[in-house]
């Protein structure tokens, strides 16, 4: 029906005939002439209608936003002076010969280049908001980068292999959703929370590089970059170590963002451990844009009046500082603002010092309602820490160590970004690795993998699987980039001897572990190669190289923070019928919930 797109006709295309197809997305009437702005996928090209053709006029003066039509004309340059250099377009017009509309459109419920609307709104009317030319480059950006994934993985020997989506509910980390069988009654499958065990199952049938772009679900509390759906890009390899895969996954990435942005990130990406990212940063996902960093000063504070400090410092909690150059000029309203911004991550408070005079690291040279209360030697070794000078100011977290980081970690950022404390760089990616292997579940008196139960420890550390699980670290790597982990993933246990010491040090006991995971345990006794992999977050790489405040944005048809689709209203109610074919019966519980508005 077309010969072109309409974000396509350019300069080339002088004194063609061209026919285009779109919507009208804005029309003016300039006093005779009617100029229509037709806009598809690829932009917007401005037509122009002239009355001496009145047939045509006709249905040109008719025409309202959003009308779907096709139309022929002749390509000509724009007048000097009006032309566009915003449009791929912008230098040319279509001088209209011929209309049709294919069909009429209500009025939408908003328009197209408003951009104070609401999230509701735009969910619950999302065909409509899709067209907007935003939400269009945002979903072509998201397709080159899929297919950017795709062709590096196809050009390294990976093979794309379906894996399936009813399956066994197992322990991932996150809750299930659920699937009824109406042929078993009383039985469930469950959906993904990720394709983990059955890549792991592909490498030990010989398959060797497998990836997957595929939908994952888990039953979480939302947030900006969190979906119960989400879709993976998701990679396993057999005989390739830590080294080798991170080497093969930085290629990749570093190959995605020039195919997709022409953007050509650092190379190579720097490495550290997760003991130095939280030290240093507060954070495993650090944004290294920012320049400013947390100091420890626990052991210096253990001996202080001051038991804010103390008591955290000699109870196996920490003490950190973050120093924010010039930041003695920060008002008292800004500091109580930080205050209430870190009450957020559960810090009871943040204190301070303003250095007037780091020569004198005393009372008279510092400036705290605390420094009454910490003595000479302490206050010296935080300003030598911190490389304190006059004019700075230097925040302090002092809680248990998850408060601390979280917090100050926090901090950091929005200081950062707040302050100027930045380098400049538009990207700047960090390996972490050396991830604990267990972190103890105080709910439940026992230890739960910080990754998943199939991450390998780390070979010298196998031992403490029994002795010390809480000292012992795995083969774990994650990607970060900005400040958002975009990838993670792991060396996997490939003995089945190593699989079951790490069931046994998460109280995973002989009958659970032959009824959630016997077919992988039974698996890894037939010759299972080493084999590990990576799974990166495609609706996070394309939030961040949109430009996007959330992922919702990059996601054709998204879930609300409350799990919710405004668009076809679900979850909803089933017939009573379709219940008894899958066994159920539901109980009388609260009166429903009112609609999201969120």
């Amino acid at each position: 029906m077309r010969t072109h797109y309409c974000g396509q006709v350019t300069a080339a295309h002088l004194d063609r005939i061209v026919t285009l197809c779109g919507w009208v997305h804005r029309r003016r009437d300039h006093g005779g002439v009617i100029f229509i702005d037709l806009r598809d996928r690829e932009g917007l090209a401005q037509i122009v209608c002239d009355p001496d053709r009145p047939d045509m006029f006709r249905i040109a003066e008719s025409l309202r936003n959003e009308f779907c039509l096709k139309l022929a004309g002749k390509v000509r340059r724009r007048p000097a002076g009006t032309e566009n250099p915003n449009l791929t377009s912008g230098e040319i017009e279509v001088l209209c010969h011929d209309i049709e509309i294919l069909n009429t459109s209500a009025p939408p419920a908003f328009q197209l280049d408003d951009d104070n609307l609401s999230e509701t709104v735009r969910l619950t009317h999302r065909v409509i908001d899709l067209r907007r030319p935003r939400m269009q480059k945002n979903l072509m950006l998201r397709y080159k980068a899929a297919m950017a994934f795709r062709r590096f993985l196809d050009g390294n020997g990976f093979i794309d292999i379906e894996t399936p989506m009813l399956t066994k509910s197992t322990p991932e980390g996150a809750r299930d959703y659920l699937v009824p069988s109406r042929v078993h009654a009383g039985q469930f499958f469950a959906l993904p929370q990720s394709p983990q065990l059955f890549k792991q199952l592909l490498m030990v049938a010989g398959f060797d590089r497998y990836y997957q772009i595929t939908k994952c679900f888990r039953d979480e509390d939302l947030r900006a970059d969190r979906q119960p759906e989400f879709t993976q890009v998701d990679i396993e390899t057999s005989f390739l170590d830590t080294d080798g895969i991170i080497s093969l996954m930085e290629k990749m990435v570093r190959s995605v963002f020039r195919e997709t942005l022409a953007v050509d990130l650092p190379d190579p990406f720097p490495r550290i451990t997760y003991a130095e990212a939280m030290r240093r940063y507060g954070s495993d996902k650090p944004d290294l844009r920012v320049t400013l960093e947390l100091t420890e000063v626990t052991d210096a504070v253990k001996d202080v009046a001051f038991k804010v400090f103390a008591g955290p410092a000699n109870s196996g909690g920490r003490v950190a500082a973050l120093r924010v150059p010039g930041g003695a000029g920060l008002t008292r309203g800004e500091i109580d603002e930080y205050t209430r911004f870190v009450g957020i991550y559960g810090a009871k408070g943040l204190a301070y010092i303003k250095v007037n005079d780091a020569a004198q690291p005393n009372e008279n040279g510092l400036q705290s309602p605390i420094v009454k209360n910490l003595h000479e030697t302490a206050l010296r070794a935080i300003l030598e820490r911190t490389a304190a000078q006059s004019g700075d100011l230097v925040f302090f977290g002092a809680d248990k160590v998850k408060v601390v980081n979280d917090a100050l970690g926090a901090l950091r950022i929005k200081l950062g970004h707040e302050k100027g404390f930045v380098t400049g760089e538009a990207w700047r990616p960090v390996w972490v690795v050396d991830f604990p292997m267990f972190e103890y579940d105080e709910e439940n008196k026992r230890w739960a993998a910080c990754h998943h139960p199939f991450t390998s420890p780390k070979d010298e550390h196998v031992a403490l699987l029994k002795t010390d699980p809480g000292a012992c670290l795995a083969k774990a790597y994650d990607l970060a980039l900005n400040g958002w982990e975009i990838g993670g993933g792991s060396i996997r246990i490939h003995r089945a001897d190593i699989q079951s010491a790490v069931f046994d040090a998460l109280d995973i006991g002989q009958e659970e572990q032959r009824t959630k995971f016997g077919f992988l345990l039974d698996a890894l006794r037939f010759g299972a190669p080493p084999h590990g992999g990576m799974a990166f977050g495609l609706d996070r790489v394309v939030t961040m190289m949109s430009g996007a405040e959330s992922i919702r944005d990059v996601i054709a048809f998204p879930k609300t923070q409350r799990a919710q689709c405004l668009l076809t209203s679900a979850p909803s109610a089933v017939d009573e019928k379709q219940l008894r074919e899958l066994h159920i019966r539901l109980r009388q519980t609260a009166e429903t919930p009112a609609p999201d508005t969120n």
